[in-house]
Parts: C-alpha cells; sequence; structure tokens
C-alpha cells in the first residue's frame, strides 16, 4: 500500500475497495489514456493495459470507461509486462464536459482530483467568461479552482492588480497566482502550493503556457512546447493526451490537451455557486420558474437595470444556464432512444432464435 500512498492511494478509496478481490486483482491507477490503451501505475511500476471485454459489454457511457486519475482493479498477466482492467474503484470526484462537437455525450477529462488549476495567459486569450465557464464545471463536481494568471511579464503590476480584482469579483475566496514562464516570476509560488500526494489537473486553452509550466515544475525539458500563432495568441495542441506526472516533491499533476469548446451538461449547482449574486436574487423571483430575461416581479432584471449586476455577467449567466438546460435534455432523450434501440436489437435476436429453434 506504501507505493500506492505516494500516488493518490488514500482512507477514503481503502474504504471503497473490496478486499475480497485482491486475491484476484491487483489495485492501480490509470496515469494515460491512449486511443485504444491505456497506462496503469502501482506506485511501482508503469505497464501497458486494456479493458476487458466485460467492462465494454456493460459500458453505456464514455464515464462508463476507465480515465486518467481512475483506481481499478487490474489483472496482471505475462509476469506483470501488460495488464486487464476489470473494474472502476469508484470516484471520488470526476471532471467531465460535453463532447466537443454536435454529438451530446459526456467527455471525461479526469477523475479523483482534489484542485483543478486553470491556467489563463494575461494576453490576447484572457477572457472572464470563459472562466467562468471552467469555474461552473468545476465547482459543479466538488473540486477546489485555483487560478493561475500566466504571462504575468506582458502586463504592469498595476494592470495585474486591477485583473486579480476583476477575478476576486467573481468569486472572493478564489485563490490566484501569478506568474511568468520568461522570467520564472512567481513559478515557486507554484511549486509550494502543490502538495506531496495530492492530485492536481492542469486545464485551459492551448497556448497559455501549461507544457512550459510543466516542465518547469518538473525540472527538466521533457515535454515539447510549440509556439503560438502571433495574430491571435492560440497555440497548438503541444499536449495530445491527458496523463498523471508526478513531480519531484511528491505532487501529482494531470496535464490536458487545450480546450477551444467548453458545453456543459447539467451543472446546475455549479452555476449557483459561479454566479451567487444572481442565484441569491433568483430566490427573491415573483415566480418560481423565472427565466429572468422578461417576467415581472424579476429581481435579478431589477438588479440589472440598478447597475448592481454586471451585465456581461448576467449575459454569461443566462447562455450557460440555456445551454446546459439544453445538452442535458438533448442528452436524456439520447438515452431513451439507445435504450429503445438496444431494446429492438434484445427483441430481435430473441425472435431469431426463436424461429431458428422451431426449425
Amino acid at each position: 500500500m506504501m507505493n500506492l500512498k505516494d500516488i493518490g492511494f488514500d482512507k477514503w478509496f481503502e474504504d471503497k475497495i473490496d478486499k475480497s478481490k485482491l486475491s484476484r486483482y491487483n489495485l492501480a491507477r490509470i496515469i494515460a489514456v491512449n486511443k485504444d490503451s491505456y497506462t496503469i501505475s502501482n506506485g511501482k511500476n508503469d505497464i501497458s493495459a486494456q479493458i476487458s471485454g466485460k467492462m465494454i459489454y456493460n459500458a453505456e457511457s464514455p464515464l462508463d470507461y476507465p480515465g486518467v486519475g481512475d483506481w481499478v482493479y487490474a489483472q496482471y498477466l505475462d509476469e506483470g509486462s501488460f495488464a486487464v482492467i476489470d473494474e472502476i474503484i469508484p470516484r471520488k470526484t470526476v471532471l467531465s464536459r460535453k463532447t466537443a462537437g454536435k454529438k451530446i455525450d459526456y467527455q471525461l477529462i479526469a477523475a479523483n482530483i482534489n484542485s483543478a488549476l486553470i491556467m489563463q495567459s494575461l494576453d490576447l486569450n484572457y477572457n472572464l467568461r470563459r472562466l467562468e465557464r471552467y469555474l461552473a464545471m468545476i465547482t459543479e463536481a466538488c473540486i477546489l479552482p485555483i487560478v493561475l494568471l500566466s504571462k504575468s511579464d506582458l502586463i504592469s503590476s498595476a494592470e495585474l492588480k486591477n485583473k486579480i480584482i476583476g477575478i476576486n469579483k467573481i468569486l472572493p475566496d478564489l485563490q490566484i497566482y501569478a506568474f511568468s514562464n520568461l522570467t520564472n516570476s512567481g513559478v515557486d509560488d507554484i511549486q509550494r502550493l502543490l502538495k506531496p500526494k495530492e492530485t492536481y489537473c492542469l486545464v485551459g486553452s492551448s497556448g497559455v503556457g501549461k507544457t512550459t509550466l510543466l516542465n518547469k515544475l518538473i525540472g527538466e525539458e521533457k515535454f515539447e512546447v510549440q509556439e503560438i500563432r502571433r495574430k491571435d495568441g492560440r497555440g497548438r495542441h503541444t499536449t495530445s493526451r491527458r496523463q498523471l506526472i508526478r513531480l519531484p516533491n511528491g505532487a501529482l499533476i494531470i496535464d490536458t490537451p487545450g480546450m477551444r469548446e467548453l458545453g456543459n451538461i447539467s451543472i446546475e449547482d455549479g452555476i449557483e455557486e459561479t454566479f451567487p449574486e444572481i442565484s441569491n436574487l433568483a430566490q427573491k423571483c415573483f415566480f418560481n420558474n423565472c427565466s429572468h430575461t422578461s417576467e415581472k416581479g424579476c429581481a435579478v432584471l431589477d438588479a440589472l437595470n440598478n447597475g448592481k449586476i454586471d451585465y456581461k455577467r448576467y449575459q454569461n449567466f443566462l447562455k450557460i444556464k440555456k445551454e446546459s438546460l439544453f445538452y442535458e435534455m438533448s442528452y436524456i432523450e439520447k438515452r431513451k432512444k439507445d435504450k429503445q434501440f438496444g431494446k429492438l436489437i434484445k427483441s430481435l435476436k430473441k425472435m431469431m432464435l426463436k424461429n431458428n429453434f422451431k426449425r
């Protein structure tokens, strides 16, 4: 268990495991997800693995498949050189979003995270509205959000102070760290922030400096860094897969590819926690199902007209809430159709077996 504890196994997970299974399986953590395979670790050795046919058969959603950070029961084969993943141990936290594009389904970003590090760069990439989306997603998952502001060398100390004040208006107690990969200013503060055996997830758009910071935290140029485009400040997807990395101080950090699309499904609690001033006012509206757009007796609209709520923040609140509800309803409808299709297949199979038996 000592090696497992070094990669984040604690009493919470120990209480969740079925000890009767330990005679057949080993405990391991998913540290990388590839297209058709996984890499797992027991804290001492990292080996390639695949999921069992039973898991594939029983999976009804992408969330039923292992993700980076998951703890699993695995059967080691070929003298420990390969493994088959049989089951996922209950998750403490799950960070997910809507899949990119038109498909309405969940995409697992990472599991069993203690804190999520949201990185925004202080250049053309800086966007408070996008930050609110990240905060809604992360707080919905009951994960502690921490904001990292990269490229602090590009602005003055007065400008940086104003940026931090603007973020604190969103959530006053939010931890914020500004740093520069170029000058190394603030990097030591981030290193001190990361605690041994704790799991962090690094999220943000392409080009904000996630990979460069990761190399600095590791202490070597382990991962390739690509230049950003000058015209819009965006970068290419330097990170192509999600992977868990153990830092020299014992902290665990999950690196993720840059996210240019951040849709969320069913994040009502996350929205309320990210927009507390609007959520509190909503309870005073005359109608319980108030949309906060045109109704009489709407406390939110009254506050907006009196300048007590920021208009751009109000617009983002409505947009995220509308998208979340739409995606939730679409997902429910999709699941119904999937179940109906599954029932149809089963009935057809029974009919074919019955006809074959008659013959």
